[in-house]
């Protein structure tokens, strides 16, 4: 076909033109664009053994799998971009150049992808400290005020799929008494057909109706038997806890002579510990919770994700995720886990009231990190610095002044700025709300993952370049 506009001439344009040679894959994307970056990133900075070496073992019969780099690739590159579907993916090596450069003009079908993503999720979310080591080698990592917040990240189930424990013993009674008169009318049925026909028919096969009451039974009795175990392993620490207070009550008993003050603990019986009756247990996804969202306040099935956040660049130095609604008991782990992943302390360390815990905040192992954590909540925004208080010689008092003084309010003030911009970046911008796996393990892996890029980001907007080996 003709395309004429009067005497305007125009560029030529052939879309049936066939080229004589093959262009390289890489000049159908402009120099410095996000595919390139991560390609070189995948081929001269992260090291793929703990992959690699999966692949060592077999007997070499059947097609060759894909390359485990082109497989890296694709997912690295899927997650920066928000759009991790393994079908998605499969769809836009055809459909977008980038994919078609990373892939080097291969298919993936996404059952390939969906397999190597599972096989190596704990590999691939190895790839944390690589790429948190890079951002430092960089000069992104400073290490001078890191700041912690979590945020609550839907599991891969519905909240209706949950149940408390109180119903479940409900459910379990009139599922049984069903059970029982299902069974007891296929007796009848038999009975009447063996008197009528004679027993030659097999009669092993269950009503679809009794089949599905049995099944219901099952995944109720194992929760429930879940629950009871969850109970009497909490008992047995309140126990172990107990038993060493008495004990301690004891030795001061024996050293000073005089009984000491206040009631003795009570030790519980763990064998006799039941959950309580409000204590949720969701089919679907066990090991998630029922948590209240900050964001929302809407009462949503998820984990709790938490990040430590440097303050130079926004670069994450720790991640984690846990199964408690709140924060009170992540302050230590996750700035112990900054000091693994960094080699170093960082200066100060700043997270909001939740975090806060008299053990928590005098701890050994944060002793040496100038903490900025509020037993009490912090008004944000344009406000003036509050009145400081005095030290009254507590715990609490000690960190209120603190934090209430001209520094301290000054300091606080950046942790929203540092931590709560991550979390837009990647629920927001990136569109990651909802884990794509089920159980703690992998999450915990998707959530390193979800943060590697993130670090990767950063540091592709930082100008940096890897540098071939």
């Amino acid at each position: 076909m003709r395309y004429t506009a009067g005497m305007k001439t125009f560029k030529p344009y052939t879309p049936d033109q066939l080229l004589l040679l093959p262009p390289a894959l890489q000049d159908w994307l402009p120099e410095g664009h996000l595919a390139l970056f991560i390609s070189d990133v995948v081929d001269h900075a992260l090291d793929l053994t703990p992959i690699l070496v999966t692949y060592e073992t077999g007997d070499g019969r059947g097609q060759p799998p894909y390359h485990p780099a082109l497989m890296v690739k694709l997912l690295v590159y899927a997650y920066c971009t928000g759009t991790p579907s393994s079908r998605r993916i499969e769809k836009a090596t055809y459909e977008e150049v980038p994919y078609r450069v990373l892939a080097a003009n291969q298919h993936p079908d996404h059952d390939s992808i969906a397999a190597f993503r599972q096989q190596h999720l704990q590999a691939l979310a190895g790839l944390f400290t690589d790429v948190l080591a890079l951002c430092r080698a960089a000069g992104l990592v400073q290490l001078g005020h890191v700041a912690l917040d979590g945020t609550k990240v839907l599991a891969s189930a519905s909240k209706h799929k949950a149940m408390s424990y109180g119903r479940m013993g409900e459910a379990e009674r009139k599922l049984e008494e069903e059970v029982a008169a299902l069974l007891a009318q296929a007796q009848q049925v038999d009975a009447a057909e063996d008197a009528r026909y004679g027993k030659g028919r097999r009669g092993d096969e269950l009503p679809a109706e009794l089949a599905r009451r049995q099944s219901r039974l099952a995944k109720i009795r194992e929760a429930k038997a879940a629950l009871e175990a969850a109970a009497r392993a909490e008992a047995a620490e309140a126990a172990a806890a107990a038993e060493a207070k008495l004990a301690e009550r004891q030795r001061q008993a024996e050293t000073t002579g005089r009984k000491p003050a206040g009631r003795p603990p009570q030790v519980p019986d763990p064998a006799q510990a039941t959950p309580d009756p409000k204590a949720q247990r969701n089919f679907t996804d066990p090991e998630s919770r029922i948590m209240k969202d900050g964001a929302t306040q809407s009462f949503v099935q998820a984990y709790n994700a938490q990040a430590a956040v440097d303050g130079a660049a926004q670069i994450i130095v720790a991640a984690a995720v846990t199964q408690e609604a709140n924060d009170k008991q992540q302050l230590v782990p996750m700035l112990t886990e900054v000091v693994a992943n960094c080699g170093a302390a960082p200066t100060a360390a700043s997270a909001d009231s939740g975090y806060f815990s008299a053990p928590a905040v005098t701890a050994p192992a944060v002793a040496a990190i100038d903490l900025y954590v509020p037993p009490d909540r912090q008004q944000h925004g344009d406000v003036p610095a509050p009145a400081p208080l005095p030290d009254d010689g507590t715990v609490i008092g000690a960190m209120r002044a603190k934090v209430r003084g001209p520094a301290g309010h000054a300091l606080y003030a950046l942790r929203k700025a540092i931590v709560e911009p991550v979390f837009g970046q990647i629920k927001d911008a990136r569109g990651f709300r909802r884990f794509s796996f089920r159980g703690l393990p992998k999450v915990q892996a998707e959530w390193l993952l979800i943060c590697l890029t993130h670090n990767l980001l950063k540091l592709f907007r930082a100008g940096w370049t890897p540098q071939a080996a």
